[in-house]
């Protein structure tokens, strides 16, 4: 079996895979974000709050739960980590002011974004993640699997710690308890509470704008409960890289055996936690816990099986690898405009179509933005390279340097 080399592209000194592989992440990013535009909150999580009343809503929030949801911002987390420690190894004596600069800037971005039109940003998530990877610059690929393992126990104990007496509450059946009421309003379909996210759905551009702007440090704070695991994720890319998967240097047969092993830990873990909340009849109390928590692990081993997948895919460079390259290159800007897309067909401001489609019409729409960044992604990359908000935020973080 031949073995894979990656070679930078002599034109742009680029990581074509990588590129690929980045592109594919956000492309399935916008699988399910499209839910945090088109559905009351807790319809992301829970197919029964609003929108799933057909076999299909159901299937599709079984398809979102095992193969997207977290998946996708994980394997795009893992490529964060590894362009970061890239960035870190050529910038030489000003490494850590060069890359702290570049997550204060990336943090500002994502407030903005998360202020004017997506409330699930990941780019806070991942700047302040970002803060700790000069500390793992040293570390070897072994260390850092350790760390990443570390860190997601680290989550599920936190997780534990919050939810524990939830799902305890519920199980022993009192259903009436404080925190199992919390997790209904949360993630489940108490009808008040998702009549409240129904009516906030639809809330006019400036009245979210003064709201969002108000809950900023609610904001950070709720995000930061998420660095543990971003962080994991972040160091498990970088480890990945640095033996070599992620730089293209595995064989076919060892990109596909570490898929295959990652995919048989991870897919009967998650279809038996889909049919456990279904079978319950998807209750905030277990719902919550199981897309937040309990499916961590599972969703940080799937993220690795694509990426392997992917990258002994990808080795052939045939169009749609180069398509995918393209979109890659301008991942933020792919991240953000997606988002002002599916603003313009949901938002009061736009077509105002939310709340008023089934998560299956949703799913069907994601494919809108979908289809835009792969057809104006290499026409931008070809002629200019860089994308508009790649250039802003590097630019802006010199300034800061």
């Amino acid at each position: 079996m031949a073995q894979n080399v990656t070679a930078p592209d002599q034109k742009t000194d680029r990581i074509v895979e990588l590129d690929a592989l980045r592109g594919f992440a956000v492309i399935g990013i916008v699988l399910m974000n499209v839910y945090v535009f088109a559905l009351p909150a807790q319809a992301y999580y829970n197919p029964i709050a609003w929108g799933g009343e057909g076999p299909m809503d159901r299937l599709l929030w079984v398809f979102g739960f095992v193969f997207i949801e977290d998946k996708f911002r994980t394997l795009f987390a893992m490529l964060f980590g590894v362009g970061c420690m890239i960035l870190l190894e050529k910038t030489g004596s000003r490494a850590w002011r060069a890359h702290y600069a570049r997550m204060v800037v990336l943090l500002a971005i994502g407030v903005i974004h998360a202020t004017l039109f997506a409330s699930n940003d990941v780019l806070r998530a991942y700047a302040l993640a970002g803060l700790a990877l000069p500390f793992l610059a040293q570390l070897s690929a072994r260390a850092l699997i350790a760390v990443a393992v570390g860190l997601v126990a680290v989550h599920i104990g936190g997780g534990i710690n919050l939810f524990g007496s939830t799902v305890f509450d519920w199980l022993a059946g009192r259903t009436n308890s404080d925190v199992v009421f919390v997790a209904e309003r949360n993630f489940g379909s108490d009808q008040a509470s998702v009549q409240a996210m129904l009516e906030r759905g639809r809330e006019g551009f400036g009245e979210r704008v003064f709201r969002r702007v108000a809950e900023i440090p609610l904001q950070i704070k709720v995000v930061a409960g998420s660095i543990p695991l971003n962080l994991a994720a972040m160091a498990l890319g970088i480890a990945l890289w640095r033996d070599g998967m992620l730089a293209g240097e595995w064989r076919t047969f060892r990109l596909q055996r570490l898929a295959a092993i990652c995919a048989m830990i991870a897919l009967p873990c998650l279809f038996w936690l889909a049919w456990w909340v279904g079978d319950y009849g998807f209750p905030g109390a277990l719902v919550g816990p199981t897309s937040l928590i309990l499916s961590a692990p599972f969703d940080l081993a799937l993220g690795v099986a694509y990426a392997a997948s992917a990258m002994a895919l990808f080795a052939s460079r045939g169009p749609a690898t180069e398509r995918l390259a393209a979109v890659g290159r301008l991942s933020l800007t792919n991240y953000l405009m997606t988002s002002v897309i599916l603003a313009a067909i949901f938002a009061s401001w736009g077509l105002g179509l939310f709340g008023y489609v089934s998560r299956s019409e949703a799913f069907a729409l994601s494919f809108v933005p979908i289809a835009a960044m792969l057809v104006w992604s290499p026409i931008w990359a070809g002629k200019l390279g860089q994308g508009p908000f790649e250039r802003i935020w590097r630019a802006v973080a010199r300034l800061l340097s």
